[in-house]
């Protein structure tokens, strides 16, 4: 029995060791390092993460974790480093420091907790993101890249390219090696690396590379008495011309190399200070309001030597043209600053090249939606000479349509598809109902058209805000809508833009089809270009009107739903799109689909482009852009696009 004993007991010391010297191993590390561990600072944590990092140890990295999460106490006694956590009552549960294994509890004032600080903790996660980088999770792979990526560091670049080879998830390892490339650029151990690295990024328009290129042409304004041999000047500084005199001077005296200027107030506080029988100088005090006498008080003390020299203005223009101003790059190497320069230059040329196509594609994006909008406004503006001032109140209608109908349905792919041929029909039925109860009695008097259908709009705005509220309704795209198409980090436009301009496309195709290949679109281009003609061959004008009035009201309902999908949905929506929508009409040229959309082209890219010269302030550019179509009319009057014929002459 005896002997039994004795072989178990041997065994499971032999079994010991390798748990004792790992825990032996990491508390020792930790007890040569006791102060940096408990009370850490950013200034001397450095030395005790790189030993503990070097150390190979397999339990750093879950220190380093707890670390940091202030998990870890020191017992005062014995200064044991645990991990605990707080139960209550003044009562901690300890865990072993290498195995992560409870031992049991204690009393927490015999322990002490470590607390690193904001900047402790981020050198702790740098040094936690070489443990992620290899980590089987590929979550901790993509933090650590991530970590790296905000805060890069000339240390990570061997650990980075090390776990590269052995990325098993293509979208991450490709990942990893941009971001090499990126640390390379700036980090890289040779000339020849950072040269190649730094000629792949000229074709990269992404920030953080223009970052990267920017940081290594990063440049120190310095002054010399002569032009120094052995820095890497970037350019050299004319004062006057890209810097003030008074900047310049200044950093003269900042690098002791002139005296300061002496300030009014020092001027007053010398001129104080020697006050003798009523005089400074020999100057009577009652002289000493006018500058010229104290000027002269201040340089009489100065040649006795009383009181420093004064600074004039030759003074400062001479110490400053005995100087050279230069900017140094923080970049020793000509040969690297050179690369980035020429990469720079390209980077800087293709980001204004797709800044152009991304004001471009907003332009287009925003003739779209006054296409929508205006399109229905100039079929009825365009046959019957009908000024509708209504008009957005039917843009409005169809939004509002959108809403009741996402109520009603709730998947919104279902309830968009829903609302389109809905909304048509609303507002195609209440334009049809507004054309036989008032247009139509009001036809050739204008006043009273505008008149009517200015009240219409006021009493329809009304009539929304007693119905839905005066808060703004949501109208929720679908989420295959969501985000945007990104080209790069220049260019890009949302998904529900391109929406809207497919589907003016379809509205485009749809109106030239009616109107050229049906026997109704026959009948409207008849009535507009000759209604009195148009009726002696049978047409009956009347029905034209109303079906082309119902017609364009309809269209007005599908605009406010694509409309309503990214703009607020209000009982005034529609006054944000009534002058655009009469703008684009009348200098597209009155009654003509394809003027209609070559004045939306005009308008929508003139818009952007005075919004990117003014990009603060919308209001001015529409201000502006109301200002040239107010020239463009004077020149054009009959638009981009005119009727022919009799109908010219009307």
């Amino acid at each position: 029995m005896l002997r039994a004993l004795c072989l178990t007991l041997a065994l499971c010391l032999l079994a010991a060791p390798p748990a004792a010297d790992a825990q032996g191993e990491l508390q020792s590390l930790l007890q040569t390092h006791s102060e940096e561990i408990l009370d850490p600072s950013f200034r001397t944590v450095g030395t005790a993460v790189d030993d503990l990092v070097a150390s190979g140890l397999p339990a750093v990295a879950p220190f380093l974790t707890r670390w940091q999460d202030k998990e870890v106490w020191q017992r005062t006694s014995d200064g044991l480093f645990f991990f605990a956590e707080e139960t209550g009552d003044d009562q901690l549960t300890l865990y072993d420091i290498a195995s992560g294994d409870e031992v049991g509890t204690a009393p927490d004032d015999d322990f002490e907790q470590s607390k690193p600080n904001g900047g402790v903790r981020r050198v702790i996660g740098q040094a936690l993101v070489q443990f992620r980088l290899s980590s089987p999770d590929i979550s901790d792979r993509r933090q650590a890249v991530r970590s790296i990526e905000r805060n890069p560091d000339a240390d990570q670049l061997p650990v980075l390219r090390d776990t590269i080879e052995g990325e098993s998830d293509p979208s991450l390892k490709a990942r990893k090696e941009r971001l090499a490339t990126l640390l390379t650029a700036r980090f890289g151990e040779s000339t020849e690396d950072r040269i190649a690295a730094i000629e792949t990024l000229s074709d990269d328009l992404s920030i953080d590379a223009r970052a990267v290129l920017n940081q290594i042409l990063d440049t120190d304004a310095e002054v010399a008495q002569t032009l120094p041999d052995d820095v890497n000047v970037a350019r050299v500084l004319q004062p006057g011309t890209d810097m003030p005199l008074a900047e310049a001077y200044e950093t003269l005296v900042d690098e002791d190399l002139a005296p300061a200027r002496t300030s009014p107030s020092e001027i007053r506080a010398a001129l104080e200070a020697n006050i003798e029988d009523g005089r400074v100088a020999g100057i009577p005090t009652g002289q000493l309001g006018d500058p010229a006498r104290r000027h002269d008080a201040y340089a009489a003390l100065a040649e006795a030597g009383t009181v420093p020299p004064l600074v004039t203005e030759a003074d400062m223009e001479e110490a400053v043209a005995a100087h050279v101003f230069y900017a140094e790059y923080d970049e020793d190497d000509p040969a690297i600053t050179d690369a980035a320069e020429a990469a720079m230059s390209g980077v800087t040329t293709r980001v204004g090249v797709n800044q152009a196509f991304d004001l471009g594609l907003d332009a287009l994006s925003l003739a779209s939606i006054y296409f929508l909008a205006a399109i229905g406004l100039a079929i009825t503006f365009g046959v019957m000479g009908v000024i509708n001032m209504a008009h957005g109140e039917f843009i409005m209608m169809g939004a509002y349509t959108g809403f009741v109908v996402q109520q009603i349905v709730p998947d919104y792919t279902v309830s968009l598809l829903v609302a389109l041929p809905l909304a048509f029909a609303v507002t195609f039925g209440a334009g049809v109902l507004m054309e036989r109860l008032v247009i139509r009695w009001l036809y050739h008097r204008p006043l009273e058209t505008l008149l009517a259908t200015f009240g219409i709009s006021i009493a329809l705005q009304q009539l929304a805000k007693n119905i839905f509220g005066t808060q703004a309704r949501p109208l929720t795209s679908p989420g295959w809508l969501d985000g945007a198409w990104v080209l790069n980090d220049v260019v890009s436009i949302s998904y529900i833009r391109i929406a809207i301009f497919v589907l003016a496309l379809i509205f485009l195709a749809l109106l030239l089809f009616v109107l050229k290949r049906t026997r109704l679109g026959l009948e409207v281009r008849a009535v507009t270009q000759n209604p009195g003609m148009a009726a002696s061959m049978g047409i009956n004008p009347d029905k034209i009107n109303m079906l082309t009035f119902g017609l364009g009201s309809g269209i007005a309902g599908i605009a406010g739903v694509a409309i309503g999908l990214y703009a607020k949905v209000t009982s005034e929506m529609g006054q944000d799109y009534i002058v655009q929508s009469f703008m684009t009409v009348v200098v597209g040229g009155v009654g003509n689909v394809w003027g209609t959309l070559a004045g939306a082209t005009l308008i929508g890219g003139l818009q952007k482009q005075i919004e990117w010269f003014n990009p603060s302030n919308t209001l001015a550019a529409q201000t502006y852009m109301i200002l040239f179509i107010i020239l463009f009319i004077q020149f054009r009057p009959k638009g981009i696009v005119a009727l022919k014929g009799r109908a010219a002459g009307d």
